[in-house]
Formats: structure tokens, sequence, C-alpha cells
């Protein structure tokens, strides 16, 4: 059995998916290459950690490819005074990543599985600026806003709850569209109302809920 050497195959994963992608930010490729993937990937995964690919979490649920990973982290312009709202924890290292590039980052998770996985995971790497929670998006209610909120699911249309949750003059990134077209748009909020501003296209599965109803056809 051929053993995997991982440091290699990160620094890979850097060099020849994530900065072609756009993705040249010094604070997030120092992030990527230097926080491990293949922890964070199920065992009978783990040898595909680096792969330009999606992977199967438990509960149906994927870790997002790294080049999609890469350009979200970028994206956020987070800050090291910053705190975050992630809606969707799955294995927890996208988590992680965003835990070395802000404060601190609340992350909530609908599935009790993924949710325990998570927390799991990021205790693991001794990672003590993030809280895990279990809790439905769609019914979650906090009195805290944040600087940050990402979403990393896609949904139909933005949900307007989603929106409070961010401070005004903060941002939300999110994923909105049918597939196999989505977009994924900055929402930056601020006491007058909101402004779009679109990233780049992509195609990832739908947030626990969010999917759209099947329209029907005669």
């Amino acid at each position: 059995m051929t053993m995997i050497d991982y440091a290699e195959a990160r620094d890979l994963m850097v060099e020849q998916q994530v900065r072609p992608w756009n993705v040249l930010d010094a604070r997030v490729l120092d992030v990527l290459a230097t926080m491990p993937r293949e922890p964070f990937v199920p065992a009978p995964h783990r040898n595909l950690a680096y792969t330009d690919s999606n992977l199967p979490l438990p509960q149906g649920q994927v870790m997002l490819k790294p080049v999609i990973q890469g350009r979200m982290l970028q994206s956020l312009l987070l800050q090291p005074d910053e705190d975050v709202l992630e809606v969707g924890t799955g294995s927890g290292y996208l988590t992680a990543c965003m835990s070395r590039l802000a404060r601190d980052v609340v992350s909530i998770e609908k599935h009790a599985e993924l949710a325990e996985l998570g927390r799991a995971n990021l205790t693991a790497r001794a990672i003590a600026n993030v809280e895990v929670i279990h809790a439905d998006a769609f019914s979650y209610r906090t009195a805290r806003q944040f600087d940050v909120v990402c979403v990393t699911g896609a949904v139909d249309t933005i949900p307007m709850a989603f929106l409070e949750w961010v401070k005004p003059g903060g941002r939300m990134l999110i994923v909105r569209g049918r597939s196999p077209v989505m977009e994924t748009v900055l929402v930056h909020v601020d006491v007058n109302g909101s402004r779009i501003e679109s990233l780049f296209e992509t195609d990832i599965p739908y947030l626990a809920g969010a999917a759209p109803v099947p329209a029907f056809e005669f």
C-alpha cells in the first residue's frame, strides 16, 4: 500500500489548483498551505483529501473542493478583529481555516452527527476560538450580530432572516440560484439597506432545507 505524502499533496493543491483559480491572497494561501485537510475527511476518502473534487460526508453532505473553499476564504476578506457566523459546519475544515483568519467563529450545523464530527475535529487540532452549535439555520435565533456571515450551502433565493445576523457595515457570502449555474455573491449590509456584489459562478449542493421546490409540469 502506497503511503501518501500529505504535506506534498497540500503544496500541490495550493500551487496547481487554488492559485490558478485566482486565489492570490497571501494570508489565505498560507492557511491553505498549513492547515491539513486530511483529518477533516472521513477515513474511507482520506486519500482524496487534496483532489479537485467534492468529498462525501455523513448525512448526504459534502466537503467542498479546495478551489471553492479557497475562493470563498479570499472573497470574505476576513480581518483578525472580526467575528464570523458560519452556516453549515460540515466536517469543520473551512471553520478551522476561518478561525485562523478571524477573531472567533460561531458555526451552526443542522445535522447532529456533523455538528459532533466538526466539534471533535476542531478540538483535536486545539482550535479554541470556535463554537459549534447544533441548529437549523432556518429556525436559528440569536441576538448577536456578526461582522461576517459565510453560508456554505446554496440557496434558491437569499433568506432575509440571514441578513439580520450581519452587523451594519458587515457582509455575507452566499451562493444563490439554480444548478448548474449558481452565483456566489457578497451581500454588503448597511443601515440603509444592502448591496449585492457578484463574485463568481459555481455549482454547489443546496443548504439543507433551501432547495427550490420542483416545478410541476403538465
